[in-house]
């Protein structure tokens, strides 16, 4: 289980990064009032994947008997894991400036979740 711990150690922080990154530009996207492009939105779904590996991983420790130091981990999981596919659905894949920066905020609230998350790590 030490390689699954370190691979959910290491996803998390890859996830923290690639947020980052995502916020940073979309914010620069919104600033510039342009709208949501395919390439933005194909970062968006390399970022769902690093969560839902990430909850993989999560679960295989959970059911091999590992628990997190405190049990709000798991709610910022949760929240990291709904977070994107719930605002595509309620823009309803709306390319407009306005969703650029719903997009861009929601990026940077998910790099502080996943930083937040860590930290309730252990």
């Amino acid at each position: 289980m030490d390689v699954i711990r370190e691979l959910h150690t290491v996803i998390s922080r890859t996830s923290i990064l690639f947020f980052a990154i995502l916020g940073v530009w979309g914010l620069i996207r919104a600033f510039r009032g342009q709208r949501v492009e395919a390439s933005y939105l194909g970062a968006l779904v390399i970022g769902e994947g690093v969560f839902v590996l990430q909850a993989v991983f999560g679960a295989i420790l959970i059911i091999s008997g590992g628990r997190p130091g405190r049990m709000i981990h798991l709610l910022y999981g949760a929240v990291a894991m709904i977070a994107l596919p719930a605002l595509f659905a309620y823009t309803k894949g709306d390319d407009s400036n306005q969703a650029q920066w719903y997009y861009a905020i929601l990026t940077t609230l998910l790099t502080g979740i996943a930083f937040r998350a860590i930290g309730t790590a252990v």
